[in-house]
């Protein structure tokens, strides 16, 4: 398993961040139109990443909490997303699907998210992790609250949950 040590905020200043990536050397991926679709699973998150540059299966735990968390992960890249989640789908039931267009910029080995949904708005995803580099989770954290500190991210933007979460949630309310 990897480590990334992450946030999750809301923002409205998608296009100063975007700026300062740009300014700051960052290696633009390109623009993803991804459906992420969670499966019913007893422990951590088991999700199928279907989009036009990431395709995975990815599995985590993270714990829900505010600020910079570690979230311990493994992916395997997909190339039959289709009938990997009929078979999925079969053996463990959908809990949601989860739509969304994200911009990816990574600086060395940390990866950065700009995020719309719909349902929700726009986000923000800083994600430090070892899978790119050996670093441990202290200068991954460190790495993460540097980068909190120039987008001039505040407490009261930080999300604690997954978008999945945040979907359900707006589901149980209607």
């Amino acid at each position: 398993m990897f480590v990334n040590i992450e946030i999750k905020a809301r923002t409205g200043r998608s296009a100063e961040i975007r700026r300062y990536l740009v300014e700051h050397g960052a290696d633009c991926k390109g623009t993803d139109y991804q459906t992420d679709t969670y499966f019913n699973t007893n422990k951590g998150r088991l999700k199928l990443r279907q989009g036009n540059i990431e395709n995975n299966l990815i599995y985590y735990e993270r714990s829900d909490q505010t600020g910079p968390k570690q979230s311990d992960f493994s992916l395997v890249k997909v190339d039959d997303a289709a009938t990997l989640e009929a078979m999925l789908a079969s053996a463990m039931g959908i809990k949601i699907t989860v739509k969304k267009t994200r911009e990816i910029f990574f600086i060395e080995n940390v990866k950065f998210h700009l995020d719309m949904l719909d349902e929700l708005g726009s986000f923000v995803e800083i994600e430090a992790s070892n899978r790119y580099a050996p670093l441990s989770n202290a200068q991954l954290n460190e790495q993460c609250n540097f980068y909190i500190q120039q987008f001039g991210i505040r407490e009261e933007d930080l999300i604690n949950i997954s978008y999945s979460d945040m979907l359900l949630m707006t589901e149980h309310k209607k």
